[in-house]
């Protein structure tokens, strides 16, 4: 009886420690190096000392910031999303709260761990994310441009290895914003579906976020070749699930499109990198696409 006890208790344990990766989405948080990765490109690859920091600060701040989303919403995800870890019993309310915000925690450290500007803008970013699991999130049109924002900011911490590039490069950090800002309108109708409307408006942003990459690798001379590869592979896997979102904006249309959405941010951030340095720097940040996919069918993406 008591071994049989014993399995029991490792049971449960490891499906509560399942329970607590899911909530902070491996594959997702897997393309919040590429933010900071195309950053360090933006940089000039300064401060190389500080990358292995910077990098444990965007992954901590985005796995935290997820985290959070969950014990915010469990309510809400009692009624439409059962399956997710705390309405279903396989995660405590409280352990995911102080699981979040120990990452966020984690993740302003690591910030400062690399330089004071670094830190301030982890902690921005951190902030912001509370904000939008807590509030803005359920406000239009401000939930989509806070949680584009919180990408933006994680492309500045890379950017942040080299103070001088942050204070003449910040404006970059407008692609990624665009780019998640468009993937977040469209999340809303993950549930209950979207309209045409929305989701034509959604996919309009994806655009005008790599026409900014594309401008961008113009300005960079012969570089503008592997921006278009790049974003010429963006357009091949989001295409089509935007095109089919916009054509019948169902819930499992639109959960498609944001998963394909997500995961591919990785090209957009390549193409950027690839504007700065060059081709061979930004397909090393294409491995993580294949990482995060195959987190993806492990693990909720949405």
């Amino acid at each position: 009886m008591q071994s049989t006890g014993t399995s029991a208790n490792a049971a449960s344990a490891g499906v509560s420690l399942r329970a607590h990766f899911e909530m902070m989405r491996p594959a997702n948080t897997v393309t919040a190096l590429g933010d900071v990765l195309a950053g360090f490109a933006v940089a000039g690859l300064a401060g190389l000392e500080k990358l292995p920091w910077l990098l444990a600060a965007g992954m901590a701040l985005y796995a935290g910031g997820v985290t959070m989303n969950d014990f915010f919403d469990r309510r809400l995800d009692a009624a439409e999303r059962p399956e997710r870890p705390i309405p279903s019993g396989r995660a405590g309310a409280r352990s995911a709260a102080f699981l979040g915000m120990a990452l966020l925690l984690a993740g302003v450290a690591c910030g400062f761990r690399a330089a004071p500007v670094s830190g301030a803008i982890a902690g921005a970013l951190a902030s912001l994310a509370l904000a939008y699991d807590a509030v803005f999130k359920h406000i239009p049109l401000a939930g989509p441009l806070a949680m584009g924002s919180c990408r933006g900011l994680d492309l500045l911490l890379g950017v942040s290895a080299n103070g001088g590039a942050l204070a003449a490069r910040w404006y970059v950090a407008a692609i990624p914003l665009a780019y998640i800002a468009g993937v977040t309108l469209l999340s809303a109708g993950e549930v209950h579906g979207g309209s045409r409307l929305r989701a034509g408006f959604s996919a309009g942003l994806l655009l005008a976020a790599s026409l900014g990459a594309l401008v961008m690798g113009a300005s960079s001379g012969m570089r503008i070749a592997s921006v278009c590869v790049l974003l010429a592979l963006l357009a091949w896997r989001v295409g089509p699930a935007f095109y089919r979102a916009c054509a019948n904006p169902d819930g499992s249309r639109i959960r498609a499109a944001v998963r394909a959405g997500v995961i591919s941010l990785v090209f957009l951030d390549a193409s950027i990198a690839a504007a700065w340095q060059g081709l061979w720097y930004a397909l090393g940040m294409v491995a993580l696409v294949v990482v995060a996919s195959h987190l993806a069918r492990l693990f909720p993406v949405e």
